[in-house]
């Protein structure tokens, strides 16, 4: 029914680990063929691409549904419809951010600071030209093919490049001295098929099932029992997803207590619920958490 298109490069390998959580798994004859399957009656061909054409192809209608970064969305100005954020990036769940540098013995401390016609490199000419002439700035724009920030101050002025933590730019002697664009992963559709009922429909139930696997990362499922008389304690120690499940145990003054809890927390978690008069305490993995 769909026609699904991911990114190929950067964001390659965490959406194929996100399908793959999602029960969703991508095969493929090898990690360089561009044609893919997911074995789901939703979805009837998978592409891999890399995401700056994703926007386009999709608006185009070529492909249904797509995975590329509002970055590339914001530059090519493509007419898509965004279903859901997904949180994560290449190595991260962190954004990255679409970012000014100069030099960092640059005087300048805000865009207003750069004088007219500066040189700037960037990989996002079309967003670059929209910001400076948002700022009233007249910049000559240049595409960059790579290695961006190693052309400030022989070849270029500024330059407009991604960055998840800015270090690379620090590395390389920059300043960041603005963040035009914050942005994460999207799931986008054709307008077309977002507007088709069975489309919409099956997009949804994809959304959900991406979602729910994102959300379940880094969590875990706690269940221990707990006597009347120590109960307070213990839902007073666990952390919650929203409130503990708290269920009678069959003739018996006691509970079953379960909860949603951070993996990073349960080393501490755990002998403080022991502590505290847990028994029976069971740690289990959550594959999703859908709302």
């Amino acid at each position: 029914m769909l026609h699904l298109v991911l990114p190929k490069g950067s964001l390659e390998r965490a959406t194929l680990e996100l399908f793959d959580d999602a029960d969703l798994a991508v095969t493929r004859a090898s990690d360089v063929d561009y044609r893919a399957t997911i074995d789901d009656p939703r979805v009837a061909e998978v592409r891999i691409l890399r995401p700056q054409e994703i926007p386009r192809y999709v608006a185009e209608g070529r492909f249904d549904l797509g995975i590329t970064g509002r970055d590339w969305i914001e530059e090519t100005a493509a007419d898509v419809v965004s279903l859901t954020p997904l949180h994560y990036s290449k190595a991260t769940a962190r954004p990255i951010r679409v970012v000014l540098a100069v030099a960092a013995d640059s005087e300048a401390r805000t865009v207003a600071d750069l004088p007219a016609g500066l040189r700037v490199h960037t990989e996002y000419p079309q967003l670059t030209r929209r910001y400076f002439d948002q700022h009233g700035i007249d910049a000559t724009v240049e595409l960059s093919y790579g290695a961006t920030e190693a052309k400030v101050p022989d070849i270029a002025d500024a330059v407009v490049e991604i960055t998840e933590t800015g270090r690379a730019l620090r590395a390389a002697g920059l300043r960041i001295i603005d963040t035009i664009l914050t942005s994460y992963t999207e799931l986008i559709a054709s307008p077309a098929a977002a507007a088709d009922p069975a489309k919409r429909e099956a997009m949804e139930q994809l959304t959900v099932l991406l979602a729910g696997a994102l959300e379940a990362r880094g969590r875990v499922l706690i269940k221990c029992n707990v006597d009347e008389a120590q109960l307070d304690a213990v839902i007073g120690i666990l952390p919650a997803l929203k409130s503990p499940t708290v269920s009678k145990l069959f003739n018996e003054d006691a509970y079953a207590v379960e909860t949603v809890v951070a993996k990073r927390e349960i080393n501490t978690l755990i002998p403080e619920l022991k502590a505290a008069g847990a028994t029976g305490i069971i740690e289990l993995p959550i594959s999703k958490i859908v709302h």
